[in-house]
């Protein structure tokens, strides 16, 4: 049966539709908005997946170019492996979606959101999550959800509900609030500068339209009979012996410092219990696993027991502690900019590349092609943890921590006019030990100073953890590995002295108040002054000078008439300067000229050569050229790739010039002034006129030597004579 309903989004129906397409999917509907409709399915496994401790759930999102009305590029003309935008939209609906499911269900699970229409005007990542979370509750999978979801933008100074792709991009804030219908669930966005109570605002403002959303579904499935989720078996005899063992060496497990020594008392310790217990052999994997989770529980207890009720952190520091940061610039000799960030066992070996307009990212998906001048790449190799696995390319986590980090700096980066590089910036993860995606913000940005571009001011970023209790709540600074793994938090806050640039929140509970998020977000603004203040201390501002190994970029602007004589026939002209001067040279439609070239004279050389190109020669300009030909009777000089002018040979010099010889040769290069143009085009040109005192009247012809100068009257007899004789 179709069923269908609508909600108010931002002045606009958010229209949802169910039973009429991919039926036999646990859960499906279709979601449009405007000129966009995402159809979204939910299917789970009949029975669960045995031997795993973890809810298998895996999250799809794509986009059909058709939506957009357009063909695929490439070979195979069909889409291919998600680009990074279906990659971040993917697990920003994993993120909220995921910690609402029991804890104790083991089915395989699969959520896919695909695009099927795009009107180029909405984003459809929100939709995609509307939409998920309408499919898992029309399963009958149990769920503590529905979720609703909200984008709030800041345009001129209001806040704007779903604004469009436009006016995000022309506002200071893009937050996407996901909600239950009591608590917020997750927070994502990136801001230029935005103060925190301004961002609370939009927090408060998002909260109240996805709660209304999440309250829709909940009452639109609150029919929607459930399956029961069986308790896992366990051994409880095992259990109970198990946990006696293993709970005399926990508290000296957590006060363990190093990790790697942690790690390896840890095995250790899971190897003398299998023994004790009989789980040795490689038929015994079962028996090890429920070991090794009793341990995990044994773990995750220990540390919240110490947070609530000794008020104490696995490491000693206090909750609003940061661990010892250390900072190292200039560190590799041929990268244009380079820095180490390390905070407690967590580093980053950050390093800026700058390229040319060619070096830009080409994007076409459903916006259109377009070009990506910045980039931020994140790599987690396995070494990183003391782990050996092979080296596959970017997961997602490494993609979606990429666009974090891009996404903090961005708001800071100079214009294209200002600084008209591509900038890449690579964060290779050395240690981890939590929170590495945000030593990568501070690496990157003394990175970017340290390459020279003029970022308008120092970003850093910090996580803020949670211990949740009865009746109680504990916030820590700076979480480390096991904080992360066994805490209910991770709150990502990224942004200069003067504001927040980028936010990530995720939660393990099912949801915070909005005074909660506002006690993390001030203890995370402390923390992040404090690590601006030791990154000033190193680098406070971007150098002067580019590193001698970066390209030079020098922009001209030519009249659109012109583009086409800087190109020449079939790019005559422009590869002519290219292999005179070896640059690179990038011509815009709208006349702008980008000469790029590690050599800096030779830029400059370039830019004259596209300029000269450019210049229609006008009575009175003064040109510097290559004498070409000579005759008797002057010199050829070209003024311009192509275009020769005439220097008479009464105009090479001040004085009288017998042969043209005396004064130029091919190959010369001359500074003349073009004196005439004739009707037909043919360029006079003028040497004497640029030497002193050749703007005075010629001086009378000198007589020769040895005879005396001839007057006009002193000429021969006239030939009167012979010629009569010649008539006789």
């Amino acid at each position: 049966m179709i069923s269908e309903f609508d909600v108010e989004l931002g002045g606009r129906t958010l229209h949802f539709e169910t039973g009429k397409v991919a039926k036999l999917a646990n859960g499906a509907c279709t979601v449009t908005y405007g000129g966009c409709v995402v159809l979204v399915t939910y299917c789970q496994s009949e029975e669960p997946r045995p031997g795993i401790d973890y809810l298998p759930l895996m999250v799809e999102y794509r986009e059909k170019t058709y939506a957009a009305g357009k063909i695929p590029g490439g070979f195979f003309k069909r889409e291919g492996r998600p680009y990074d935008k279906e990659t971040v939209t993917a697990r920003l609906i994993d993120r909220p979606i995921r910690p609402l499911f029991d804890d104790r269900i083991r089915h395989d699970l699969q959520i896919i959101a695909t695009v099927l229409s795009a009107d180029q005007e909405h984003d459809t990542d929100v939709l995609a999550l509307n939409g998920a979370s309408l499919a898992v509750a029309l399963s009958p999978m149990p769920w503590y959800g529905p979720v609703g979801a909200a984008r709030v933008g800041l345009v001129d100074g209001r806040y704007v509900v779903n604004p469009t792709i436009a006016e995000t991009e022309d506002g200071r804030l893009n937050l996407i609030v996901v909600s239950t219908s009591e608590k917020i669930v997750m927070l994502a966005g990136s801001a230029k500068e935005v103060g925190e109570e301004e961002f609370l605002g939009a927090v408060d403002v998002g909260f109240a339209e996805a709660r209304k959303l999440a309250d829709v579904i909940r009452d639109f499935t609150a029919d929607v009979p459930k399956i029961v989720v069986p308790e896992p078996e366990r051994d409880v005899a095992l259990e109970k012996r198990a946990k006696k063992f293993l709970a005399r060496h926990v508290k000296p497990l957590i006060d363990t410092q190093e990790k790697t020594a942690r790690h390896l008392a840890r095995r250790s310790l899971l190897e003398r219990a299998y023994a004790e217990f009989g789980a040795g052999g490689e038929d015994e994997v079962e028996k090890q696993n429920l070991i090794e989770t009793f341990l995990a529980e044994l773990e995750e207890a220990e540390i919240r027991r110490m947070a609530l009720e000794e008020g104490a952190r696995q490491d000693g520091r206090a909750f609003d502690e940061l661990r010892p940061i250390s900072i190292e610039v200039s560190v590799l000799p041929r990268a244009h900019g380079s820095a180490i960030f390390t905070r407690g066992q967590t580093q980053a070996l950050v390093a800026t590349t700058l390229g040319t307009v060619s070096d830009e990212q080409r994007i076409d998906d459903l916006l259109g092609e377009r070009t990506k001048a910045f980039m931020l790449h994140y790599n987690f190799p396995p070494f990183s943890v003391g782990e050996v696995k092979p080296i596959r390319g970017a997961g997602r986590r490494e993609i979606g921590h990429g666009q974090l980090a891009e996404s903090a700096l961005r708001p800071v980066l100079p214009s294209e006019d200002e600084f008209p590089y591509t900038i890449r910036v690579v964060s290779d993860i050395l240690e981890s030990n939590g929170s590495s995606s945000m030593a990568s913000v501070c690496g990157a940005s003394l990175s970017l100073m340290d390459a020279g571009v003029p970022v308008k001011k120092a970003v850093a970023g910090i996580s803020v953890g949670l211990i949740a209790g009865e009746g109680r709540n504990v916030l820590l600074t700076d979480i480390q590995g096991l904080e992360d793994h066994y805490g209910d938090m991770d709150f990502k806050a990224a942004g200069t002295s003067e504001g927040l640039t980028a936010v990530q929140m995720d939660l393990k509970v099912r949801g915070l108040s909005l005074d909660a998020v506002r006690n993390a977000l001030y203890q995370a603004r402390d923390a992040r002054f404090a690590i601006l203040e030791q990154m000033d201390r190193v680098l406070a501002k971007p150098r002067r000078e580019l590193s001698p190994y970066a390209p030079r970029i020098l922009i001209t602007y030519i009249d659109i008439d012109k583009i086409g004589t800087v190109i020449g026939p079939g790019g005559k002209m422009v590869r002519r300067i290219i292999a005179d001067t070896g640059v690179e040279i990038d011509i815009e439609d709208d006349g702008k000229v980008t000469i790029a070239s590690p050599d800096e004279e030779a830029a400059r050389k370039a830019l004259e050569m596209v300029k000269s190109l450019a210049t229609e020669p006008e009575i009175g300009t003064v040109f510097k050229g290559k004498v070409t030909r000579l005759m008797k009777f002057g010199a050829f000089v070209e003024i311009l790739p192509g275009v020769e002018g005439m220097v008479h040979i009464s105009e090479l010099d001040v004085k009288r010039v017998n042969r043209v010889e005396d004064v130029v040769r091919i190959g010369d290069e001359v500074e003349v002034k073009v004196i005439e143009i004739d009707e037909m085009g043919r360029i006079n040109l003028s040497r004497r006129a640029l030497l002193p005192g050749g703007d005075r009247p010629r001086e009378a012809r000198p007589p020769r030597e040895g005879r005396p100068a001839r007057r006009r009257d002193d000429r021969r007899p006239s030939n009167d004579r012979r010629n009569k004789k010649g008539r006789r």
